[in-house]
């Protein structure tokens, strides 16, 4: 029997991505709430696990060895589909297409949605109309433009349901809450539908949805 896997989450769209890997590969977790509002991704036992001191992380005990740390959302869903052997190709080609998509939604789509984000959730009412403010929104949308292409004749990202989708899907779901409309951008209307509708998908969503964070 797998030794359970330690989950440090928070309920945000970083933390989702981990959540939703870990319900789709079937695999045993702890899950451990980090309280983002009193600072706990701070604490000097949370360094430990993760030196950039933000959630997601996980501590697998899987193995023979010491436990294995893992931080940045990336990384983590390329360790889970490399252990579980699901949601990552087998061939060169289209892993090598998996791993653009991958750095694509960590360089691009979630660093420009969690700054829009910021901005319009969470900016003084003078800074919500700042130049910074209005650039970030541009290229979210730019990101979402990106992700309408490449969905053109396509039900998932790099055809088959991949991390590459598992990765970007959160910050898309968020857009309502972030005044974007997604009217312009019907595949990925259709696409941000089609993940919803998985039972992983919600059961990570839904995962410490009421608790405060």
């Amino acid at each position: 029997m797998n030794k359970a896997i330690d989950f440090y989450y928070s309920p945000t769209p970083n933390g989702w991505k981990v959540s939703i890997m870990l319900e789709e590969c079937g695999l045993t977790y702890n899950t451990i709430l980090i309280n983002l509002k009193k600072g706990e991704q701070f604490s000097s036992d949370f360094l430990k696990i993760n030196p950039n001191k933000k959630i997601p992380a996980i501590t697998d005990y899987d193995k023979n060895e010491k436990p294995i740390n893992v931080f940045e959302s990336g990384a983590i869903l390329l360790y889970l589909a490399e252990k579980t052997g699901k949601f990552i190709p087998d061939s060169i080609d289209e892993r090598r297409k998996l791993t653009q998509w991958l750095f694509w939604q960590v360089g691009n789509l979630g660093p420009m949605g969690g700054q829009h984000s910021h901005f319009w959730n969470y900016a003084p009412t003078s800074e919500k109309q700042s130049y910074a403010s209005h650039r970030y929104a541009d290229e979210y949308k730019k990101c979402l433009e990106v992700l309408e292409y490449q969905l053109t004749g396509r039900n998932y990202i790099i055809n088959e349901y991949s991390i590459a989708d598992i990765i970007s899907w959160p910050w898309v779901l968020i857009t309502k809450s972030m005044g974007i409309p997604l009217d312009p951008y019907p595949n990925v209307i259709k696409w941000r539908q089609r993940l919803k509708e998985r039972d992983a998908v919600r059961k990570g969503v839904d995962l410490m949805r009421n608790k405060k964070n």
